[in-house]
């Protein structure tokens, strides 16, 4: 073997082992909490139904196209996210290295999450559910205090987790539990990682399909919960006034990219392992719509949920009142009940109003609860409250445990609009440079000419680099810091919200600069790089001589 084989084949990069690892891959990574968590709540409060408009034009116009682009671009240089846009210009090396910064922190965000699911996890084999209950005091004379104050559910969140400070201002300690549990997390993802593709291919068949086993296990026991008909109601209500307002269409977008996973540099190396002549569109399509119909049956269960917590609470109130009413006026227990109960109220009002009106009966509509639970997806208490009404609670946290720490509440939420600061910047400078890049590189003139030649002229021209252009606007005019309550914070915590969102960009000017500076000065200095193919040792009298 001679010595260019011997190169070629150390330089050889790792297949997968099948195409089925690959797409499971694809989809595990794109698949996460912007499905399972972000997409029902935004398809809430932006009128149900009405939301799946925006949402599609931008699948269409800006999921698809970008997601096609990171798989072809991959696949055809078969390089990782930082080597992709350095051949094809040195000025874009900035947006790998943003897509690179982008990874590191949403995988602390995530894998933060993960500790969460891992500490409930292993708390959700106890009999009864430790959220189920309020602690005794120490005592043993009765509940604890502060539990009885607040609820179960809250107590073990913010008491026995996180144990959380009263002001951000106090940093507390370190919770051993929680250390080890993120401890935990990160060993599970080196696993995984361990021997690269390698090894993720054999995870991925565990933890692509998982998940889906989960929600299809909530599917069917929300739908046999009372009240799921009602929750499903709600979502899908369309109110057409709400797609008036800019913010979304920009929340639309913004869904797009958090949930497809785009401008994390991941795909492209997931793709870089494909052979040059796999079918990327078809690939494109089938991740793609994945990823979307996985958003909309991850709501079904999530609301189907809600309407069953709505529809207790509604019991609840019909039920005290009617205790009420059966108290002051002697009627028996058994006389009025849910089905009769506006006829009674109806009637005792007519005999005796003022009676009734001394009473203070609550009022009680199903409509009223439903808007009191309608932040589901961001209020972790709804989904454990749920929880102690379903068998073998535990498989819940696998799947997803929402995050609500009102000390971190603004970093997370960061992180929750990543899109809006990180990715829009990443995908903009995409949507304007990658397919009119000045000076491309030979081997992206082929990966242009094989891959986005072919594509409607408008797509890549017209429509995308403006939509991007009116996204890039909405965050700079619509976007507001997100509160979780009318409180004055300190400066810093503004300030790490604001690093936290513009570090991963600001590589991408750094370098391109750092690019520039270094041209002008070999132009100036007048040094150039060796031509490889420039024979200096070859002369006419040496050819003569021969």
């Amino acid at each position: 073997m001679d010595t260019a084989s011997i190169a070629s084949s150390a330089q050889e990069r790792p297949k997968w082992d099948n195409k089925v690892q690959y797409l499971l891959t694809c989809i595990g990574f794109a698949v996460g909490l912007g499905n399972v968590w972000r997409f029902p709540y935004l398809c809430q409060i932006y009128g149900g139904g009405a939301f799946l408009i925006p949402y599609l034009i931008a699948l269409v116009f800006e999921g698809l196209p970008l997601l096609y682009l990171e798989l072809a671009i991959g696949q055809s240089l078969r390089k990782g996210s930082i080597g992709v846009w350095h051949s094809i210009s040195p000025l874009l090396g900035g947006v790998g290295v943003a897509s690179m910064i982008i990874s590191l922190l949403v995988g602390l965000f995530y894998n933060t999450i993960l500790a969460w699911v891992l500490w409930y996890f292993f708390h959700s084999f106890q009999e009864p559910l430790p959220w189920s209950v309020c602690p005794i005091n120490e005592n043993r004379t009765g509940y604890v205090q502060e539990c009885v104050d607040s609820t179960p559910v809250n107590y073990f969140w913010y008491r026995q987790t996180l144990n959380i400070t009263p002001d951000i201002e106090e940093s507390g300690t370190l919770q051993w539990w929680l250390v080890v549990c993120l401890a935990s997390a990160w060993s599970i993802v080196y696993i995984c990682f361990i021997r690269g593709i390698e090894t993720i291919g054999k995870a991925v068949y565990v933890t692509a399909t998982f998940p889906y086993l989960v929600l299809t296990i909530f599917l069917v026991r929300a739908l046999t919960l009372p009240g799921a008909t009602d929750g499903l109601r709600y979502l899908f209500t369309p109110d057409w006034t709400l797609l008036m307002d800019p913010q979304v269409w920009l929340d639309a977008a913004t869904q797009i990219f958090f949930s497809l996973s785009l401008a994390f540099g991941g795909l492209i190396a997931f793709s870089s392992y494909n052979p040059k002549k796999n079918d990327c569109e078809r690939d494109t399509l089938v991740v793609g719509l994945i990823n979307s119909a996985t958003s909309l049956y991850a709501s079904i269960p999530i609301f189907a949920i809600l309407g069953f917590k709505a529809t207790s609470n509604f019991n609840s109130c019909i039920n005290s009142n009617i205790l009420d009413l059966t108290n002051a006026f002697d009627i028996g227990e058994t006389n009025i009940t849910m089905e009769n109960y506006e006829s009674w109220l109806t009637y005792l009002n007519t005999t005796d109003p003022d009676k009734v009106s001394s009473l203070n009966l609550k009022h009680c509509e199903l409509q009223n609860f439903l808007d009191q639970v309608n932040h589901c997806s961001l209020n972790h208490e709804h989904h454990n409250a749920a929880q102690i009404h379903f068998p073998h609670s535990y498989i819940h946290y696998l799947a997803c445990k929402p995050l609500q720490n009102r000390k971190l509440i603004y970093m997370c939420l960061t992180f929750h609009n990543e899109p809006l600061t990180s990715e829009v910047p990443y995908c903009f400078t995409k949507s304007f440079f990658e397919p009119k890049e000045p000076k491309p590189s030979k081997d992206y003139k082929k990966v242009r000419k094989k891959y986005f030649y072919k594509e409607p002229l408008t797509e890549w021209f017209f429509v995308e680099p403006k939509m991007f252009t009116m996204y890039a606007v909405l965050v700079m005019v619509q976007e507001k810091f997100p509160e979780s309550e009318v409180k004055p914070y300190s400066s810093w915590v503004f300030a790490i919200c604001v690093l936290l969102s513009t570090v991963p960009v600001l590589s991408i000017p750094i370098v391109a600069v750092y690019r520039l500076i270094r041209r002008q000065t070999r132009q100036q200095t007048g040094s150039s790089l060796p031509n490889p193919y420039d024979n200096q040792a070859f002369s006419t009298e040496s050819f003569k001589t021969l």
